[in-house]
């Protein structure tokens, strides 16, 4: 007989309100994520379903093992791909993208293009948000004598999604919200319904592990662009300022910095401007 579908995904059993807060500082302290009651129900599920997989019997010896020596940094790491690959799209928030394009042909038209462009996609998942920073370039900069003068960085926490970004192949469905010209331009079709990245546009891009509460360590800087959206919403709201702090240091003067709408409130820097855009959060940087 064979096993319901979705047996991997039911929890052993409840954890205990003790069990429930130990995990929960555990995350927050690693990874800065908060998991709040409402999301009692997908940790546990998602703990239950690597718990079957390794054999460990309860909460409090798996937990044991995540936190103990090299062999529980290798599992929490594993853990950690469970519990922070986030569902995303190419164009996820097309205001956001529309705007990215106007302000870089606009930097284009004004010919500031003394150095390459570089782009920045903070919590890149499985890579949709990095390919479509990196289309906007190119874009931008067609049938230019730079049209190679761009170069995107997606970092994340999760090995597994880093790894899936740099393989740049996805399946039909993923690209529904690719313009068709955009499609054609910078993806090829494989067999069974795959689209892999263009070997000129997954050239301009590279991925890199990073996790956002160790920003201050990061080599990023004087950054074009950064596109930080629906990350900040895992975080609670001293931490979401100071992740917002740490990315705007590392802006260009006349950077662009967008956040996803509604992801923070009342957040000001003294170097950075809001853009006049009611469907967007974005800020650029003072120029000196």
């Amino acid at each position: 007989m064979q096993p319901s579908a979705d047996w991997a995904l039911k929890p052993l059993a409840d954890m205990s309100p003790a069990e429930f807060h130990e995990w929960q500082a555990l995350l927050e302290e690693r990874s800065g994520m908060v998991v709040s009651e409402q999301r009692r129900a997908f940790l546990q599920a998602n703990l239950s379903s690597r718990m079957r997989e390794i054999g460990a019997p309860d909460y409090a010896s798996y937990y044991r093992q995540v936190t103990a020596g090299p062999r529980g940094s290798v599992e929490w790491s594993t853990l950690m791909d469970r519990l922070t690959v986030q569902e995303t799209r190419f164009f996820r928030h097309p205001p956001s993208f529309d705007l990215l394009s106007r302000y870089l042909r606009q930097r284009f038209d004004a010919g500031e293009m003394q150095a390459p462009w570089s782009l920045w996609s903070v919590g890149c998942s499985s890579g949709q948000e990095t390919y479509s920073l990196a289309i906007c370039a190119a874009e931008a900069l067609a049938g230019s004598n730079h049209a190679t003068a761009y170069g995107v960085t997606g970092t994340d926490i999760s090995l597994s999604a880093l790894s899936k970004s740099r393989e740049g192949t996805y399946s039909d469905s993923k690209l529904e919200q690719v313009d068709a010209l955009l499609r054609e331009r910078y993806f090829q079709k494989l067999p069974e319904g795959q689209y892999q990245v263009v070997p000129s546009l997954a050239a301009r891009v590279c991925f890199a592990r990073l996790n956002v509460l160790e920003l201050g360590s990061a080599p990023m800087s004087d950054m074009d662009v950064i596109f930080c959206q629906n990350l900040l919403i895992y975080f609670r709201r001293w931490r979401r300022r100071e992740i917002l702090n740490r990315l705007a240091e590392r802006l260009a003067p006349g950077g662009l910095l967008v956040i996803g709408v509604g992801e923070v409130v009342g957040w000001q820097h003294p170097d950075l401007m809001p853009v006049a855009d009611s469907q967007v959060l974005a800020f650029t940087r003072k120029s000196l």
